[in-house]
């Protein structure tokens, strides 16, 4: 924009340059014109006079000139006259002393007589000889200040036309930089207005298609990993998302998996009013769905036909049996009028695992557990294995208050890193981890801790104490790029936030090498949280990177990517285990990315373990990734 403004400045200059050019030359050429007609004009009357006394010399001779020429000179404004024969002067005239003009013209002539007269004779400059009235002057005045006007409205129009010229190159440089919107909002008075409305159209066909991209995007991943009829996950997001919650086929955390199945013969095969059963599986999930809603991170699918699938992480044995009975409750609420056998016709089977249980192992349980309450041929629920409880999970919230505050008075939180490469293998930024020892120095982890500290509110000052050590012990060590992970709490804390912007504002260098990471999960069930949207701004304009992690655990539309405009998309470790195998993944992801083709956002894969996956990833355009594949994690203790 900086060259197109020299060149208007620089044209602009050259058109009055030009014009005042052009206005001298044309006044010299008046002026010219002027003393030329003039000197021509009293040149003829110089002929006419030579003229005059020639005929009259010739009739009445010398004795007549004194009686009229004086009075012809006179009126010719004469400043002298001599008239000479031979070397006898015949008449000579003088004029008064005090008309006599400083500059004059002097004209020679002889008179064609037999007397060999000869004349001299001296008139003032002929422009001299004439003054402006009033009229005349007021005319060249009219004259020049219209020509101002119009000097002025001539400057002002092609300001104006060089202005909208401006604007379209300013426009275009927009679009050339990928800024849509604010391009499509930018439209003024660019010329030429033909171009301007072009581009205007083309910006909102733009909008368009991307928007119908997306639906697109979000038919196809609804229909890979969505039910049609209850519009939650199938089969194969239920196995994706409990393949996320391994590691190696071993549970990284305890949790409760229930299994809610309807009768056969009770229900789902009543073919009388199929509309009906589709209704009621409808006001089912919407009733569990409810239920569900306190908790973090649950997993509600549709497992087969008959059956619901429900994944609760981070539970305690007490609340899993309180839910169940909820949720067995709350269905059997819901009325069905094909429901032959109302006092049999729904089961529910529990399992509670712990980390370090089989996936496979803790499947099977909850099946056995379902089997086990459908052998009542009562509507009822079973827990299998209620002893499998660690004793870290048996804590109560009092206790894990009292530990997380002496935790963090003695700072015993830590941190440790784990290596992000792009796709040429090259280091992109390390994603920080933490973890918190207890009072005997072993070490708890942060899927045991962290939904305990949510519950006690104490996120905000866990990760501003990991955020510090990010900033004071690790960034002074080399100049690479740190992710740090924020919850919802610490997100919306005033004190948290006046913190980390008075931080930011005094070490503003390394604002450009943090990353502030929030959950998918978080974005779109808080979009309309205003204090969330203020922060992830504030945080970009510092100069810090944005970034949305467990990207394809649910299906949602990718437009809040946009609006928050979010530098990183990291996509879940459900998606990516196994992904050289599942070509429904591999179609997630290649809709995902088409998506985002327009925005800014660099799609990160989670979770990479093996090489074909890693490969797979590279074929379908993800740009970097993190994982055991690459390193394993670095512990940097404090």
């Amino acid at each position: 924009m900086k060259h197109i403004k020299i060149i208007t400045y620089k044209l602009t200059s050259f058109w009055l340059v030009s014009l005042a050019a052009v206005a001298f030359i044309f006044l010299l050429c008046a002026v010219m014109s002027f003393v030329q007609l003039t000197s021509r004009f009293q040149q003829n009357k110089v002929a006419e006079l030579e003229s005059v006394i020639v005929t009259q010399y010739q009739y009445n001779g010398s004795q007549q000139l004194t009686t009229w020429l004086p009075i012809v000179l006179k009126a010719y404004n004469t400043e002298s006259f001599i008239l000479q024969s031979d070397k006898s002067i015949v008449f000579e005239y003088y004029a008064p002393t005090e008309h006599k003009q400083q500059s004059v013209n002097h004209y020679q002539f002889n008179l064609d007589t037999v007397d060999n007269l000869r004349a001299e004779l001296t008139l003032p400059p002929p422009f001299k000889m004439y003054q402006f009235d009033w009229y005349e002057l007021m005319i060249l005045l009219i004259g020049l200040v219209a020509i101002v006007l119009f000097v002025r409205y001539g400057f002002k129009w092609l300001g104006k036309e060089l202005e909208g010229v401006e604007q379209i190159a300013q426009r275009s440089k927009m679009v050339l930089q990928g800024d849509f919107e604010s391009a499509k909002s930018f439209t003024r008075n660019g010329r030429p207005r033909l171009i301007n409305r072009a581009i205007t159209k083309l910006l909102v066909e733009l909008d368009d298609a991307r928007q119908e991209r997306g639906r697109l995007d979000q038919f196809i991943r609804a229909n890979t990993f969505l039910d049609p009829v209850t519009e939650i996950g199938n089969r194969l997001f239920f196995e994706n998302r409990m393949d996320a919650l391994c590691n190696d086929s071993k549970m990284v955390a305890h949790g409760v998996i229930f299994l809610v199945e309807f009768d056969d013969d009770a229900l789902l095969h009543v073919q009388a009013d199929s509309e009906a059963d589709r209704d009621y599986l409808k006001q089912i999930v919407s009733t569990l769905g409810k239920l569900l809603t306190d908790f973090n991170e649950t997993i509600f699918a549709r497992r087969s036909q008959l059956q619901l699938a429900i994944v609760v992480p981070q539970i305690s044995l007490a609340e899993a049996d309180s839910l169940a009975d909820r949720l067995l409750n709350n269905c059997l609420l819901v009325q069905h009028q094909h429901i032959n056998n109302h006092a049999n016709y729904l089961h529910l089977g529990a399992a509670f695992y712990k980390a370090g249980d089989i996936l496979q192992q803790a499947l099977e349980e909850a099946e056995l557990a379902l089997r086990a309450a459908q052998l009542q041929r009562i509507n009822t629920w079973f827990m299998y294995d209620k002893g499998a409880v660690d004793q870290e999970i048996a804590k109560g919230s009092v206790r894990w208050r009292s530990f997380l505050e002496h935790a963090l008075v003695n700072k015993r939180f830590f941190v440790f890193t784990q290596v992000i490469k792009d796709s040429d293998d090259s280091l992109l930024h390390y994603e920080v981890f933490s973890r918190v020892k207890d009072n005997q120095g072993n070490e708890i982890r942060a899927t045991l801790y962290i939904p305990m500290a949510i519950k006690c509110g104490l996120m905000p000052q866990v990760e501003r104490q990991v955020l510090e050590h990010v900033l004071f012990k690790l960034m002074p060590q080399n100049q690479a790029t740190y992710c740090v992970n924020l919850s919802l709490d610490t997100l919306v804390s005033r004190a948290f936030i006046r913190w980390v912007k008075s931080i930011l504002l005094e070490h503003r260098p390394l604002a450009n090498r943090l990353i502030f990471e929030v959950s998918e999960d978080i974005v779109i069930k808080n979009q309309q949280h205003p204090r969330m949207a203020q922060t992830l701004t504030m945080l970009s304009k510092m100069g810090a990177k944005l970034s949305v992690d467990h990207v394809g655990k649910q299906v949602v539309g990718t437009q809040y990517i946009q609006t928050h405009a979010f530098d990183f998309v990291k996509l879940d470790r459900s998606i990516i285990r196994q992904l050289h195998e599942r070509p429904e993944n591999q179609l997630y992801i290649r809709s995902l990315i088409g998506g985002l083709l327009r925005s800014k956002a660099q799609v990160i894969a989670e979770g990479v373990q093996t090489l074909e996956e890693w490969q797979t990833l590279k074929i379908l355009g993800v740009s970097a990734a993190q994982g055991n594949y690459f390193t394993h994690s670095l512990t940097d203790t404090i």
